[in-house]
């Protein structure tokens, strides 16, 4: 067995410091003996000379110890740019720097480069360069929130179980929502679904958390604030104003920090590693030859949504009741709960029935009037372009005037649809508005398509060959405005004709004089106008260009 390595001595610099530092306060009170200096080199396992060569340095640094540092090779931010771009990859980095010669006039060696980036980049930083924000998170450390009292903070999320399990003939993965209670991590609340969560999921645990009973357990009431993660299905506006009717508060932390809802995350990685691998149809389970069993194999047995649900409640009864902690002292949730004196709002179950949405079951279309359901008709703007959709709804007992839409195929949210005859004149506008600006769109996309389609071509003002316009960038927009600003030495310059010599019949013709105004008064008669002269055989009317020069 080969032997461990030495320990590298401790950094003992200040330390020196202050031994040096006593030192020199015995020499300058004149009671420094050969034997003080060779107790503090023994201390140190150092020569007496080093220890003097110490006081020295001291002596010349105004009575400080400073240890001069070996020179070291420095990471650049060039470096550091070419770690990031090879992913981390030292060997690579290094091989591209020194064929850039990014490494000085002397390369430093691949050892030292090595050396030097495990010196100034700490572990987390080299993760991350190689694997990202989630691998750089895994070397970080994580505080943790005081347990308080029950009912003070609850957290929520979803969980996808490793299970197939058998819904009306098809395998399918069930999704959890949980809502834990932070101080005695008691799991309050719980709804499973056959598909991917939506807000009704979110609506139905939460009712079975704030309910407290038989049914539902001692668990419950109303909690101060909510914390949970980026999930569309918690911060939609329907939970929010689920929790806002009794002045709860819900916390939206940011995605991808788990680590931030500590106590829903090791429930669900409870459920994980204790629930599930027992469960028929387990999705993890490793096989021969190495690889996971993802997918579900012919003839597996699978557990019907029924048992699959009584099973995790069974399991949920036993995390409650019966599995101790060590974190809370080896004691149950239940018993913690039980122990907490602090009181406990609870909820009139029949304030919590639009927590519930309810679905008939068959399946709608939309036509020209929207949805008829129980023969009535339902609207909303977003039905336009949409006739012919198969759907179905869901609604609120009780509340029938508004419906939630969905797409039948797909189970996608759609929207919400008003009654016809119930709604606002805002509600058709708006559906009016969206008609309109459909309309306004396809029109721009066939002018769009025209103009494509049109060929154009630059207009002249030389004979020139046709050309065909096209877009123009910038530069040449610049080019072309400065060429035609700039005269071209081989375009003619247009000569204007001189004005023809004037005649003898042009002296004799008259100048009328201005008629008087309107407010003169003036007792002499006005001049005659004498005519016009025939014009000589000469003359000759001026061309038109000239006139447009005098007018």
């Amino acid at each position: 067995m080969p032997d461990s390595p030495t320990p590298r001595p401790a950094d003992d610099r200040e330390l020196r410091a202050a031994s040096i530092t006593r030192l020199l306060h015995l020499q300058a009170t004149h009671q420094l003996a050969p034997g003080h200096i060779r107790t503090v080199a023994d201390s140190f396992g150092r020569h007496p000379k080093t220890i003097r060569r110490w006081m020295a340095n001291a002596s010349q640094n105004d009575g400080r110890y400073t240890p001069q540092p070996r020179p070291r090779a420095i990471l650049s931010p060039t470096m550091h740019t070419a770690l990031a771009r090879w992913c981390g990859n030292i060997a690579g980095a290094y091989h591209e720097l020194r064929k850039e010669g990014h490494l000085g006039e002397k390369p430093i060696s691949y050892a030292t480069f090595h050396r030097t980036v495990c010196r100034e980049l700490d572990a987390g930083h080299r993760a991350g360069l190689r694997g990202g924000e989630a691998a750089r998170r895994r070397f970080d450390i994580h505080l943790q929130r005081p347990c308080g009292h029950r009912n003070k903070a609850w957290e929520g999320d979803h969980k996808q179980a490793d299970v197939w399990v058998d819904v009306d003939g098809e395998p399918r993965k069930p999704w959890l929502t949980l809502f834990a209670d932070c101080s005695s991590d008691a799991v309050c609340g719980l709804a499973i679904t056959p598909h991917a969560p939506s807000r009704e999921a979110v609506l139905v645990a939460l009712r079975d958390a704030m309910l407290r009973g038989p049914e539902h357990g001692p668990f419950g009431g109303l909690p101060r604030q909510i914390r949970v993660d980026g999930g569309k299905e918690f911060l939609c506006r329907t939970v929010q104003q689920a929790l806002g009717v009794f002045a709860v508060e819900r916390v939206d932390l940011p995605p991808y920090h788990p680590e931030l809802k500590g106590t829903i995350e090791a429930i669900n990685g409870a459920l994980a590693t204790m629930l599930f691998p027992r469960l028929p149809g387990y999705t993890r389970r490793p096989r021969a030859n190495g690889s996971m069993t993802t997918r579900l194999r012919p003839g597996d047995p699978l557990l019907t949504f029924e048992a699959f649900v009584a099973e995790v409640r069974t399991w949920i009864h036993w995390w409650n009741h019966e599995h101790t902690i060590r974190n809370l002292g080896n004691r149950t949730p239940h018993q913690v709960w039980q122990q907490d004196l602090t009181p406990i709002e609870d909820v009139d179950p029949a304030a919590l029935h639009t927590y519930t949405l309810e679905a008939p079951g068959n399946t709608l279309t939309i036509d020209g009037n929207g949805v008829c359901w129980q023969n009535r008709h339902y609207f909303g703007p977003w039905m336009n372009g949409m006739v012919g959709t198969e759907v179905t709804v869901r609604y609120l007992p009780h509340h029938r005037h508004t419906v939630e839409v969905y797409d039948a195929a797909t189970g996608r949210y759609l929207g919400s649809a008003d009654l016809q005859g119930q709604a606002s004149e805002e509600k058709r506008s708006e559906v009016r508005l969206t008609r309109q600006r459909s309309a306004a769109r396809l029109r721009r996309v066939f002018k769009r398509a025209e103009r494509d389609l049109a060929v154009r071509y630059a207009a002249v003002t030389v004979p020139a060959r046709p050309r065909r316009t096209g877009a123009m960038t910038e530069d040449e927009a610049d080019e072309e405005l400065r060429r035609l600003r700039t005269p071209q030495a081989d375009t003619p310059t247009p000569r204007k004709r001189p004005l023809p010599a004037p005649t003898t019949s042009w002296a004799q013709v008259p100048v009328t004089p201005t008629p008087p105004c309107a407010d003169q008064t003036s007792s002499s008669p006005p001049s005659r106008v004498r005519p016009l002269p025939a014009p000589s055989p000469s003359w000759r009317p001026p061309d038109h260009d000239i006139h447009e020069e005098h007018s």
